[in-house]
């Protein structure tokens, strides 16, 4: 338990559990609506409190979808590299388990995967930070599979310096992953939207074609 000492103040303490409460009402309505369905009013409503009062602890709507984005990109991030096994015997075991992991987390979280690629509202930049470091970090996770494959050396952070690093490093590696991360996002994203429906698919084994192609690549460029 934290001392007196190093405990939040109250109001910032409250001030956390309020914008907490208003983005999960948020992600109600994106999954009942998508983006467009995203009302600071109605979310007031909701919580028994005016709307301006929100205003409080988000500036604006583009505010909380933005925040929302960041989150989704965090969770995925997260959801990529706690399944990466440490002892999983090279890169191409990893990208199985890195591919696994985005897949099953687009399809429990669909309405939060396709706010990540889709444009939420007029203007919204996806160039702006932190947006753009938080997509980064993504990418941070497959290059450290690529560098685990060139090095054997079991890779710990997966922040922003080793993206930017490896980059720097190894442009044919990050060349390399975004292609693998673009074949599997385009997967993933018929999949979710359900373009492979109608087609009458066995969809596991196609993604299990798919990741082999990944680990083929992965294996002819090591």
């Amino acid at each position: 338990m934290p001392s007196a000492g190093t405990r939040k103040p109250m109001r910032e303490r409250f001030r956390e559990q309020v914008r907490e409460e208003v983005k999960l009402v948020a992600l109600d309505q994106l999954a009942a609506g998508g983006p467009q369905a995203i009302s600071v009013n109605a979310i007031a409503k909701q919580l028994g409190v005016s709307g301006p009062a929100l205003y409080r602890y988000f500036s604006s709507r583009d505010e909380l979808l933005n925040v929302l984005v960041i989150d989704a990109y965090h969770d995925l991030r997260a959801a990529m590299a706690n399944a990466l096994d440490a002892d999983a015997p090279g890169a191409e075991a990893r990208i199985r388990l890195l591919a696994a992991a985005y897949r099953a987390w687009a399809r429990k979280e669909p309405h939060r995967y396709e706010l990540l690629f889709k444009a939420p509202f007029p203007g919204y930049d996806a160039h702006a930070q932190p947006l753009a470091e938080a997509a980064r970090s993504l990418m941070g996770v497959v290059l450290g599979v690529l560098h685990h494959a060139e090095t054997t050396e079991k890779p710990t952070v997966y922040d922003n310096e080793e993206v930017l690093g490896a980059r720097r490093a190894n442009t044919e590696n990050h060349q390399l992953a975004v292609s693998l991360w673009s074949r599997l996002h385009g997967f993933v994203s018929l999949e979710i939207g359900g373009g492979f429906t109608a087609m009458g698919l066995d969809t596991d084994a196609l993604f299990e074609t798919e990741v082999q192609v990944l680990t083929d690549r992965v294996r002819r460029a090591a």
